[in-house]
């Protein structure tokens, strides 16, 4: 398994695929909190704060996870290796966790520039150093645990197609449902009393519980659940074309 996601890891950065990645990853988002003007601009909100941050990232998040991923098993499948893989002494469940954990390392690793910005807002607050703590380490935790999903979501997705655009497509649209989809639904008011219910059903109303400061169990509960539900998929798709 271990091996599996160190061979991912090693194929990222030996081209220029992972270093791409992390850098449009980090622009887009400095360009937005730094550059552009805007609703994202850290300097025209007025307030020493990442929430500008916390908004944007995790749209950027369904783009990154979805390109790093959608290459794990579509690339197998389009080259002929995936029967080769399947018939190595490794266990599918190891296999897919390996790719999934190759994947989420490299989203990890974007992420971590990011913290740069504790400073700077530390700096810009007043008086110095007056930042909102539990929010903004609650904020990353939701980050963390949105990667979770959001690979796992990916993952699996490229277990559906040999074509890596076709499986951006896919990734893309159920990473999108998934994080917004639900939101969006009940602001239309269909559900009556139930489209508060409908609305934890979606990511975004998970992570803006996070992003309080509260890291309640039932939100981690929840993101685990959804990675460990597309990683069972993976491993069920793969079985099926084993089979």
């Amino acid at each position: 398994m271990f091996i599996i996601a160190a061979k991912e890891i090693r194929s990222f950065f030996s081209s220029a695929t992972g270093y791409l990645v992390i850098a449009v990853f980090l622009v887009v988002n400095g360009l937005f909190l730094w550059v552009f003007q805007g609703n994202f601009n850290v300097f025209d909100s007025g307030f020493a704060d990442l929430q500008p941050f916390f908004q944007l990232a995790p749209w950027i998040l369904i783009f990154l996870a979805t390109a790093v991923t959608m290459r794990s098993f579509s690339e197998e499948k389009k080259t002929g290796t995936i029967e080769l893989l399947l018939t190595k002494p490794i266990s599918i469940n190891h296999l897919v966790f390996g790719k999934y954990l190759g994947a989420l390392f490299l989203i990890c690793i974007a992420l971590l520039p990011t913290l740069s910005y504790i400073l700077t807002i530390s700096a810009l607050g007043n008086p110095t150093g007056n930042w909102d703590v539990g929010s903004t380490l609650g904020s990353y935790a939701g980050l963390f645990f949105i990667s979770l999903a959001l690979t796992a979501i990916g993952v699996f997705s490229s277990t559906l197609s040999d074509n890596q655009i076709v499986v951006f497509i896919i990734g893309l649209f159920l990473c999108f449902f998934l994080y917004y989809g639900f939101e969006g639904i009940a602001s239309y008011s269909w559900f009556g009393n139930w489209d508060y219910t409908v609305s934890r059903m979606g990511m975004l109303a998970h992570f803006q519980s996070m992003s309080r400061g509260v890291i309640d169990t039932r939100e981690v509960i929840y993101f685990m659940s959804i990675a460990a539900f597309f990683l069972a998929l993976t491993s069920w798709q793969l079985k099926s074309k084993k089979r």
